[in-house]
């Protein structure tokens, strides 16, 4: 509700003096001692606060991540093959996203973090240990077959970037399927038995032992404080998680062994045709020589 003004208010006439201006303080008094270029300086900066309330939105945190990460592989890959890559993990995230909204549970859009991955983040935890592997396992499969879509490609143009690319997506998610939490082996045969982590454990440390990658010793740690969590659990709150038929206990495994098998195979069938283009390609290089060698000894 708005005040009345009263009598004396009205009658008493007040003449418009104009306000001096406030002699500019903080940043934008700082950059005005610089002139022009200051006040072009402010005018860049204060766009940047916009920019960042957009990048606040998930699909533009998932488009600049993604950039990011495809900028980071083109160093090493070249940028084709980055952006196939980049596109493999996040056909494998979003195989997470859609196997959560099956269940009803809201996730983030995919984050990107170059030679790490990608993630998502899940507003609620599924029911129980079968709604996680119902999600965890979702990521491999969608990956899986676009890896399976990469080998086709391949198998129509004959372009061994194609092949390249789905022995990538192959060994991603065979990666991923390691037994060992966080990891989505780890949250798929969790199902089963808690007490498997501890064989994905000895596993990735024979593994990092091989290959002394930062990765592996990551995801060994990672799943260590996971095994110590589990195990601070109450009898009767694992009994809650954990209380899956054991149907679908047998079904998840087979399910997850299929799923091994073919991401296995899929990796090593994509290194015949591989090595079938490299032999022909060094042969191709070297048949120049040997005929220019012949051609100098007839004219010798």
């Amino acid at each position: 509700m708005n005040d009345t003004p009263s009598d004396s208010e009205i009658d008493v006439p007040t003449p418009h003096v104009p306000a001096a201006a406030p002699p500019p303080s903080g940043l934008k008094g700082f950059l005005r001692k610089f002139g022009p270029v200051g006040l072009l300086l402010f005018y860049i900066l204060g766009k940047f606060k916009y920019l960042a309330v957009i990048l606040q939105i998930g699909k533009f945190k998932t488009f600049l991540t993604m950039l990011i990460s495809i900028w980071a592989y083109a160093m090493f890959w070249g940028w084709p093959f980055a952006a196939g890559f980049v596109a493999l993990l996040f056909i494998h995230e979003m195989g997470h996203v859609v196997a959560l909204r099956m269940m009803g549970i809201k996730a983030t859009a995919p984050m990107f973090i170059p030679f790490m991955g990608a993630f998502i983040g899940m507003k609620e935890m599924p029911e129980n240990a079968f709604g996680e592997a119902v999600m965890a396992y979702g990521g491999p499969l969608l990956g899986t077959l676009g890896a399976i879509g990469c080998a086709g490609a391949g198998l129509v143009t004959g372009n061994p970037f194609w092949y390249a690319l789905a022995m990538s997506g192959f060994l991603l998610n065979l990666f991923n399927l390691l037994p060992i939490s966080p990891l989505d082996g780890g949250r798929i045969i969790g199902v089963i038995s808690p007490k498997l982590w501890i064989l994905g454990l000895v596993g990735a440390i024979g593994l990092f032992y091989l290959t002394w990658s930062p990765i592996i010793a990551l995801i060994i740690i990672m799943g260590s404080l996971q095994i110590y969590s589990s195990s601070k659990r109450s009898a009767a709150e694992k009994a809650r998680y954990y209380a899956v038929s054991m149907g679908r206990r047998v079904g998840m495994g087979l399910a997850f062994l299929a799923l091994l098998s073919v991401t296995s195979i899929g990796m090593l069938a994509m290194q015949i045709p591989l090595d079938n283009f490299h032999k022909h390609g060094v042969a191709a290089q070297e048949m120049p020589e040997e005929n220019n060698s012949r051609i100098r000894v007839r004219q010798f």
